[in-house]
């Protein structure tokens, strides 16, 4: 399933060790924490956005009409 979120597909080993290898190289071995960082803290921001949304439309919905 995460790979499918990722749409990595069908990588084997070898493509993905080719991507990482890529990747390392474009950005450096000291970037890619604060590159992940990075990723991570949008994906949270987006989760809490997407939380946040949900929440008010449930709160609409019990209101009495």
């Amino acid at each position: 399933m995460l790979s499918n979120l990722l749409f990595l597909g069908n990588l084997g080993a070898g493509e993905i060790f080719l991507i990482i290898t890529l990747v390392v190289l474009l950005f450096g071995a000291k970037k890619i924490p604060e590159l992940a960082r990075g990723v991570g803290k949008g994906i949270r921001e987006f989760k809490d956005a997407t939380k946040d949304i949900k929440d008010s439309i449930e709160e609409e919905s019990k209101k009495p009409s």
